[in-house]
Order: structure tokens, then sequence, then C-alpha cells
């Protein structure tokens, strides 16, 4: 099985759009960029917190501040059960931290995923029961499908409130309130909120409700901005789509770290990636902070992550992120050696007309598979399920899929159409992970591939790499790079690349893995980089690129980081 080349495609955008953006004095290439991303006005590029959407919309957050702020009152044991991802602590960090400024009982407990799996299974609550003793149990970034879980909890006498944002299933627990933006009924506007966004609005929502209960008289109110560092972590880190309010929060997020108001842990995580917060990035968070945080998670316990989050204290949170950059460190030579593992025995595997791909052996790392069916799935653009051993002989799977197929769906259609094949699954449109008894792995790949068949076309599996065409040199400058740089950009909401053809004036390779060139348009020349490749590139290319800032010794210079290149001829 071969990946074939990509087919590259300039982004279409509104030539009515890219007038009124360069009427409003918006530079003639992010005009034509944000047109393409559908911003028709400025005002849909506006960052104030005041245009946040209101918390007020969420369906059943009021009754939940009343319940939380009740608990406060009666000095109730709180317990914050997260998710084991970046999502999961970032929301749980939130969580904690604004509670404890409301003057809350509050402690926090995240399942280890080799002992206990994903989300408030009712080991978990009765784990959170023999040590934690609570009251409360508050989920973050889980819990929409924990029926048995939630029933456990109150058969032990304690309260549950979920906060979640994954997709409902069938049957809802019964829990005191849920809060979540894509259950039904819900009217927020947005239903692209992460775990960290959702516990985001519902401290907003309990603080005005402490506010008019008097809670703050005699005292300063918390100021909930301050944990926007942490809130945009997550966001970005999760991969949701970035709709206006979710760019609000990242942007908000970002300017904290540029004025130095980052906490300590993320301050900390941008040590020990080699970043400068005060140049923070959308790249920054998603590719160099996110996959440190996630990278405990995956490899031993996201507590690490938690409390390096947690912590005011910078020698504790250098310390942390220190542990936490080592397991990525990990976490990246794992995955390079599933992935070879992988991409050997697919070059064994005869062509076929396949539109997926399921993956599984014996010796791979529960806590990356997610990783690897991501990396795969980008290779073949084919939806991947790559799963891993999980004892009790069965197989734990973590899925990707390409644009055209939702994973969640499909993956309930298969549930649907043979009872008993999933033992358990959740997640959403692009990503899901699933739960299946090892000698069904075949029956599985099949049943997949049967279901996946019928919901896409020969054209859907086609590679296309959307870019926003061609760039003159008179605008390849440095200012336009740090204007870009400091942009909001994420999932739904890309960042810019450009495509144009170069000669190749010089190339040597960097680092053992990487590609250091010159590359050259009729009368200009560019200092460039191709990350991860150390193959000789032909003298004429076809590259898609981005801008970027490089600094060195002080000196910032402007750089082209090559995302894909063709030959030409």
């Amino acid at each position: 099985m071969s990946s074939a080349a990509p087919k590259i495609v300039a982004r279409s955008f509104s030539k009515h759009a890219f007038a009124a953006l360069l009427s409003r004095d918006v530079h003639p290439v992010l005009a034509r960029v944000y047109a393409a991303r559908g911003i028709e006005e400025p005002l849909q590029l506006k960052s104030e917190l005041a245009s946040l959407m209101p918390a007020d919309k969420l369906k059943n957050v009021s009754q939940m501040a009343q319940i939380l702020a009740d608990g406060i009152a009666a000095k109730k044991r709180l317990l914050i059960i997260a998710d084991y991802d970046a999502d999961g602590a970032t929301a749980c960090a939130v969580g904690v931290r604004a509670l404890r400024e409301f003057g809350a009982c509050v402690d926090f407990l995240v399942p280890n995923r080799f002992e206990y799996g994903y989300g408030l299974t009712p080991e978990i609550v009765q784990l959170a029961a023999r040590t934690k003793h609570p009251d409360i149990l508050i989920t973050v970034d889980n819990g929409i499908a924990a029926v048995e879980g939630v029933a456990e909890a109150s058969r032990l006498g304690m309260t549950t409130l979920i906060t979640d944002h994954h997709l409902p299933g069938t049957e809802l627990p019964q829990a005191a309130c849920i809060v979540n933006p894509n259950q039904h009924g819900c009217g927020f506007p947005s239903k692209n909120l992460a775990g960290v966004g959702v516990i985001f609005y519902v401290m907003l929502a309990l603080r005005a409700e402490l506010r008019a209960r008097h809670a703050f008289d005699g005292r300063a109110e918390p100021h909930l901005s301050r944990l926007l560092d942490v809130v945009a972590l997550g966001t970005l880190a999760d991969v949701v789509r970035l709709d206006h309010n979710n760019r609000i929060l990242v942007g908000q997020g970002l300017k904290r770290m540029r004025e130095g108001k980052a906490n300590a842990g993320i301050q900390a995580l941008f040590r020990a990636a080699g970043r400068d917060p005060l140049r923070a990035s959308t790249y920054d968070l998603a590719f160099m902070l996110g996959p440190r945080l996630n990278a405990a998670g995956r490899l031993d316990d996201m507590t690490l992550g938690i409390d390096c989050l947690l912590s005011d204290d910078p020698l504790f949170a250098a310390t942390a992120a220190r542990k936490l950059d080592q397991l990525n460190r990990e976490r990246r030579d794992i995955e390079a050696d599933m992935k070879q593992e992988a991409l050997a025995a697919l070059e064994r595997v005869e062509a076929r007309d396949s539109v997926s791909m399921c993956l599984f052996d014996p010796s791979w790392h529960p806590g990356v598979v997610g990783l690897l069916a991501s990396r795969i799935k980008d290779k073949f653009h084919r939806p991947v399920i790559a799963f891993a051993p999980a004892g009790n002989d069965e197989l734990k799977g973590s899925g990707r899929a390409i644009p055209a197929l939702h994973l969640r769906d499909t993956l309930d259609l298969v549930a649907k159409r043979h009872p008993g094949l999933i033992l358990k699954f959740g997640g959403h449109a692009a990503a899901a992970g699933l739960t299946i008894r090892r000698n069904d792995f075949e029956i599985f790949s099949q049943a997949f591939e049967e279901t996946a068949a019928a919901l896409v076309s020969a054209a859907d599996l086609e590679r296309v790499i959307e870019t926003d065409g061609a760039l003159d040199a008179a605008d390849m400058q440095i200012e336009l790079a740090r204007l870009l740089e400091k942009e909001v950009w994420g999932q739904g909401f890309p960042q810019p690349t450009f495509c144009s053809e170069f000669t190749v004036e010089n190339q040597r390779i960097v680092g053992e893995k990487h590609l250091k060139l010159k590359l050259a348009l009729p009368g200009r020349a560019f200092d460039a980089m191709l990350f991860f490749e150390n193959t000789p590139l032909p003298q004429r290319i076809l590259a898609v690129y981005r801008l970027a800032v490089n600094e060195y010794n002080g000196v910032q210079s402007l750089q082209l980081n090559l995302e894909h290149w063709q030959a030409r001829a």
C-alpha cells in the first residue's frame, strides 16, 4: 500500500469580503487569508472578552452554579474528576483554581489510563469514595457517557455534576446536572467549546451566582480572566474548531502570555520547550506545550501535568515541566518505532480498494496509538484505528478520520449493526476511542470497513492540500511573518500556507534529521527549513510553506518552513 501524491489547491475567497477588509486597512495578504476563512468584516475578528457568548445560553449552567454555590456555603467537599489528556488537565486546573478562589474545599482525581481507563467509571467512583470522601463529584471533559459511574456515585451518596463537550449517546447519565453544549436542547450558539471552555463558562456562571448572593462583599472579586492562559492551551491542544468564540478565548490567553502574565506552570512549559512566552503563538501551544502536557497522560499519570498547571511556585513548576519534557521525548521515541513498524507492515499489504485501515500490534503502547493513527491517516488519507493490548483479552483503539467521515457516528452504526462487538466507544467527528475483545479484531476491521465504504466516495479519499495560493516575493517579508505569528489559528481556521515554485540553490543536513535550504525566486533568495526530512531535494520544487520568524543569537530573520514539496521539471 502506498500513498498517492496529494492535489494542491488554493482556497477560494469572496472578492466582496476581500474588498471590505481592504477598505478597513487590513493587510492585503491577511485580507485574502481572512476572506478565505469566511471573515467578511473586521467585527468578526474582535477578540475582546465583551464579545464572548453569554454563559446563560448554556443549558443548565445556572442550575449547576446554584448547586455549587450551595455546596460552597455548606462547606461540602468537591472533587473534580478529570480526563487524562491536555484538555482534561487544563479543565481540571481551571476548575480547581477558580473554586479555591471562591472559597470551596476542592480536590481532584484523574484516572490513570492504564489502571482505570477513561472517564467516570464505577471503579474510579469507588476509588474517589475511599481516598477523597467527596460530597459532590464534578466531571471535566468527560462524563456524558458515564451512566454506570453516575449510578455508582448515587449509590454511594454522592452528587454528580457533569461538564463535558463530547457527543452524547442515546442514554444520558442520571446526574444532578449536565452542562454540555452538544446535549439535546442546549441553545448555546457554539458547539465547539473544548472541555476547558465548558468549565470556564460554568465558573463564570458560578461567579455571577455568588455575586448575587453577596459572597464577595468585603473582599475582592476573583478575576477569572487570569485563567485564560490555561483555557487557551487546552482549547488548542484539543484541536476543537476555532469559531469566533473560541478564537476570543485563545486570543485573550495569548495576550496574557505575551504580557508576561502566564502562570508559573505555563511559563515553565515554555522554557522546557525552548520557546519564549512573550512571543507566544498558537503554534507554540498546539505543537510545543500541548504535546508535553499530553505526554503525562499517555505514558504516566496526568496528575503531574495538573500539578504543574496548579503550581504558583516557579521552582516546582520548572521541575514538573522538565519531567513532562522527558516524558514527551520518550513518547516521540515510542511513536517513531510504532510508526516504522506500522508502515513496514503496510508495505507488505497488497494495494486494494479499502477505504479504512485498522491496525494492531501486541507490542504497541496504548497511550500512543492515537498519535500513530493520526500519522498513518495523514500519510494515506484514510480513516485509521490503531489498537493496543488493554488486558483482560481486550484491545483499546484510538481512531482518526478524514473530513468526509464522522468517526463517532460510524462507530455507532457498527455497534448497532453488530450488537456486542464494540464494548464501549465515544468521541467526535474527527477522533474517537473504543474497546473491543482481542479475538474480535478481524471481525471489527471488516465491519468498520463495510460501514465506512458506504459513507465515503472515491473523491473523498483523494488527498488535497489547501493553501492560500501564491505569495509575491515582495510580500515575503519578516513584518508579514510577525503579523501572521500574532494571529489566532487552528482547527477550522487554519494557519496560512502558501504555494510557490522555487529553485533549490543550497541544502545541507542539520541536526542529523532536518534540511536547511536556500530557495530562490527570480531576483531573491530565502532561508528555509524542511523539518524531519534529510533526503536531498531536486533542483526545482513546488513547495507548500508558511512564513516564520527565525531567531538566532538575538537576531530575527524571515524563514520559510516547508510543509510539503513536489518535484518540478
